[in-house]
């Protein structure tokens, strides 16, 4: 699948809730892979929401629903790490990065190396 196509797609959770869509896919370009999908949440009409880095291992494509699928409640997502749409995190920090992977309890591509 190309990644244009993944843009936009909707992101549910365990419960069937909407928690969000995808707008970016973030690559590990050291590992050539996809480390991150970019959530948007929370907000009404695009006003006060928060972008959220989501392993791409916590997510789960569902084809037959054309939608991902991850195991986190709103009220988790709500609390987990995110940032603004201007102030976008350094995703190549390995600090923030093991944060981020403990909080989804995910496995960074790095120990894999």
């Amino acid at each position: 699948m190309g990644a244009e196509t993944l843009i936009g797609n909707d992101v549910y959770n365990k419960q069937a809730e909407k928690l969000g869509d995808i707008k970016e896919i973030m690559l590990d370009m050291r590992h050539g892979r996809v480390s991150y999908a970019v959530l948007e949440f929370g907000g009404f009409l695009g006003m006060g929401t928060s972008l959220f880095a989501v392993p791409w291992n916590a997510l789960t494509l569902d084809t037959t629903k054309k939608c991902f699928v991850l195991d986190a409640s709103k009220d988790r997502l709500k609390q987990a790490p995110g940032f603004e749409k201007d102030q976008w995190p350094d995703m190549a920090d390995p600090i923030w990065e093991k944060s981020i992977h403990d909080y989804y309890g995910t496995t960074p591509h790095s120990t894999y190396v």
